[in-house]
């Protein structure tokens, strides 16, 4: 990256952070600044802290150089904005995609995802790939085989995944956003961890187009981490919308995002709630709950403790199935691309290899069965916002792991599949029935673990709703005055560069 480097730098790092996405897209806009120049001082924030928090595998250098050369349209609202892709889920023609893994190191797709095509079409430029755990299945972007992402808060703690990457280098501020996939919580999860906004937006928002198949990968979606509400509405208007012969009924709201966003919502009538199951938050993140609850009271909402009337185990029970029998079949297309009968031991971490084993011959009947709880739930959900605007739980029910915490891990030793998942869920309690009701989620940096690390809250919201969530996370930024996390920095931050 010598020749990158050695161009002048455009902005001091405290001006660089000052700006979100359409703040430095307007200035590339007015002529004040090229695209190249931007993007040049990106790859300068990456090689400043990477080596410290490693969460980009690879840049572009051609992508730096020349705004252009992915496809990046100039006059899209980001006007050749540099951005990040974590290296799973769309396809970049020509660039590599190794999802993490040893078996697909080299891989290197041919084609656009149709996701991909409606980044460049808003004006993205895509520099650089960014971390995940072997395919997108795990907590954290953590063997050290291959590389250990680490918070940008405190680096002796991780950035929680699978979108780890992208999540540690936006809240480290190198860039305004940064692209992430949510099959359980994995935009949100990292995003509270790391100090973010992270949205799961409601089904048919995002083109899963052409790899990944309609009737079985409704559970995960695509979007974005970001520090600006704007941005992350922006992203959605601008990259929304299905491939031709997508089966599902992709949606538009009647008024961009980026209008709704202006205003803010009529006073909300918010449940409140963390003890889903046989799950509940700690003590303190519980309190913490509290506070941000107040918070919202005081802005004008209605806001009410309440325990939803839904079967969490059974709920949580399909959703393990989803994932074993999903998971299980990744692996077996995996196999099929080299002729191979099984996962070699040498390639895959071992957890992901339990899954193949444990989820390969799952019967329809068992799908079936899956099905009809993902129906019951989804249903008994829909019950909770006939009577209620939002949800509002934490993000995580557990304080973020140190890094070498391997329990969440597919390197883990854990013989059984079934019950890592278990234990996954005692983490992440509150994000992964979003994708199996297909409802919108967002995590906002509203709060803190006892350690100062940050913590997300999240608010949930009925299917299609998500305007209304980007509604309330711009009314609550305006009233902070935009200093999410309290206004603190982490100790790893462009603004503490040289």
């Amino acid at each position: 990256m010598t020749d990158t480097l050695d161009n002048p730098q455009v902005m001091s790092w405290d001006e660089w952070f000052a700006h979100d996405g359409l703040g430095l897209a307007a200035r590339i806009k007015a002529g004040e600044i090229t695209a190249e120049e931007v993007a040049s001082q990106a790859a300068r924030a990456i090689n400043g802290v990477n080596s410290e928090i490693s969460g980009v595998i690879e840049v572009f250098e051609d992508a730096v150089a020349d705004s252009t050369v992915n496809g990046a349209n100039p006059q899209g609202a980001f006007a050749g904005l540099p951005f990040l892709m974590k290296d799973l889920g769309p396809t970049v023609a020509g660039r590599l995609q190794e999802q993490g893994s040893f078996y697909l190191q080299g891989n290197r797709p041919q084609s656009d995802a149709f996701l991909t095509t409606r980044i460049k079409e808003a004006g993205l430029n895509i520099i650089g790939r960014t971390t995940t755990p072997e395919f997108g299945c795990c907590s954290s972007a953590e063997n050290p085989a291959m590389y250990v992402t680490r918070n940008p808060w405190d680096t002796g703690f991780t950035s929680c995944g699978s979108s780890a990457g992208s999540s540690v280098m936006v809240g480290a501020g190198v860039l305004p956003l940064a692209h992430g996939t949510d099959g359980g919580g994995s935009i949100r999860i990292p995003a509270g961890c790391c100090g973010a906004i992270g949205l799961k937006s409601s089904r048919g928002t995002f083109s899963i187009a052409p790899v990944n198949s309609d009737f079985t990968s409704v559970v995960s979606t695509q979007g974005c981490i970001s520090r600006t509400v704007r941005d992350t509405a922006a992203f959605v208007d601008n990259c929304r919308g299905g491939a031709p012969g997508e089966f599902m009924p992709f949606w538009h709201p009647e008024k961009p995002f980026l209008e709704q966003i202006k205003a803010d919502p009529k006073p909300l009538k918010i449940a409140v709630s963390h003890e889903w199951g046989p799950y509940a938050a700690t003590p303190h993140i519980a309190a913490e709950l509290t506070r941000v609850a107040e918070f919202f009271e005081s802005l004008g909402h209605h806001v009410e403790f309440v325990t939803p009337e839904v079967d969490f185990e059974k709920a949580y029970a399909a959703q393990t199935t989803c994932y074993i029998s999903n998971f299980a079949q990744v692996v077996n297309n995996l196999l099929r691309m080299k002729g191979l009968e099984t996962p070699p031991e040498d390639l895959f971490e071992p957890m992901n290899i339990r899954i193949w084993e444990q989820g390969k011959d799952i019967s329809y009947t068992t799908r079936a069965d899956m099905q009809l709880d993902f129906n019951t739930t989804a249903r008994a959900f829909g019950a909770v916002y006939q009577d209620w605007d939002i949800l509002l739980t934490p993000t995580t029910a557990r304080e973020t792991p140190a890094i070498g915490t391997t329990e969440y891990l597919t390197i883990t030793e854990t013989p059984s599949a079934l019950d890592w998942f278990q234990n996954l869920w005692g983490f992440f309690a509150y994000t992964p029935l979003n994708n199996l009701c297909g409802t919108p989620g967002m995590s906002l940096p509203l709060a803190a673990h006892a350690n100062g690390l940050p913590l997300g809250m999240q608010i949930h919201a009925a299917i299609g709703n998500d305007g209304l969530l980007l509604q309330l996370a711009a009314q609550v930024e305006r009233a902070i005055d935009g200093k999410w996390n309290q206004g603190h920095l982490p100790k790893v931050h462009v603004t503490k560069l040289g």
